[in-house]
């Protein structure tokens, strides 16, 4: 569905994007994550069509969008980071213009989508309001109802959530669940709990250059350098600390309170090796019941910032 391929687009001789490889497949929700001035932005204005490549392809829906730009805009949904947006129309009239520049010209069909816009996207409230009149909140859903009032088989989404409540977050992320069910979607934005609730994988960039590519749990074991793992068993705590010391691989154990549990203990070991099968046999040979067991994993923002230091280091 999406494809760059060598993509490399420079500003005064400085590659924004330096020549980044990757393809998303048919409904795959992508989050798209990089610092400031990664190449985020760049590269999603080279998918869309609105600027051209200095070198290597963006290929969208099977289409090289150098060769078809316009047969890819027809079928491709894009919110623009900063959402342009005509301050005096009212919303209503905003959508009708906005399908009317995507080609639905039949007054009924016309009609039809903006009501099917309006209830996706939850602008009833504000249907009769002017653009210059809504909250920031409101003009990222009409931002997303102009995106996909054409019904796209692909959006590309820059910053849906930039500058929302908390609110306004969680009404953005259900809706983009909402709209992941039929769509092939490629998001991006600093709001890396987003990513972990709604995205399917990750592509992180840095300097113009992919850092990484994987579902968030790929990555976070990927970038582990070391295993922890939560236990509590049910049974003499002093027995139970020395029982679990003494398993082959723990580097390092101490007491702590796992999932509400006094008796609990933090194993370390070394990155790969694996616990939980040993613990699992020790509490059934030694019939301690398991109250908890937990695998501890780098969170994303961990996974992001450790990237994106070391990258630049």
């Amino acid at each position: 569905m999406i494809q760059a391929i060598d993509l490399t687009k420079r500003f005064g001789g400085k590659a924004a994007v330096d020549g980044l490889n990757f393809e998303i497949s048919k409904g795959q929700v992508v989050g798209f994550l990089g610092p400031n001035g990664a190449g985020k932005t760049t590269t999603m204005r080279l998918l869309t069509g609105y600027l051209p490549a200095d070198e290597g392809r963006a290929v969208v829906l099977d289409k090289d969008v150098a060769h078809d730009s316009m047969e890819i805009r027809r079928r491709t949904g894009y919110l623009p980071e900063n959402n342009p947006l005509y301050e005096d129309l009212d919303v209503v009239d905003s959508l009708h213009y906005s399908a009317l520049l995507r080609g639905i010209k039949n007054p009924e069909e016309r009609l039809r989508r903006v009501k099917d816009a309006v209830a996706i996207c939850g602008l009833k409230k504000a249907v009769d309001k002017k653009v210059g009149e809504l909250s920031k909140g409101y003009r990222q859903r009409l931002g997303l109802a102009q995106a996909i009032i054409h019904d796209p088989e692909v959006l590309i989404l820059d910053e849906p959530t930039s500058g929302l409540d908390p609110n306004q977050v969680q009404e953005v992320r259900a809706l983009i669940l909402d709209l992941k069910k039929e769509k092939t979607l490629l998001l991006s934005t600093h709001i890396l709990s987003e990513v972990a609730a709604t995205c399917d994988r990750v592509i992180i960039i840095n300097a113009g250059r992919i850092v990484a590519d994987g579902t968030p749990e790929s990555l976070s074991g990927d970038l582990q350098d070391k295993n922890r793992l939560h236990v509590a068993l049910k049974g003499p705590p002093a027995e139970i600390g020395m029982a679990l010391s003494r398993l082959s691989g723990v580097g390092n154990l101490r007491p702590e309170r796992v999932d509400g549990e006094e008796d609990g203990f933090l194993l370390e070991s070394a990155a790969g090796h694996d616990l939980r099968e040993k613990i699992f046999d020790l509490a059934v040979e030694r019939r301690w019941p398991i109250v908890a067991m937990r695998q501890e994993r780098l969170s994303l923002e961990e996974v992001f910032r450790k990237l994106t230091r070391e990258e630049k280091a």
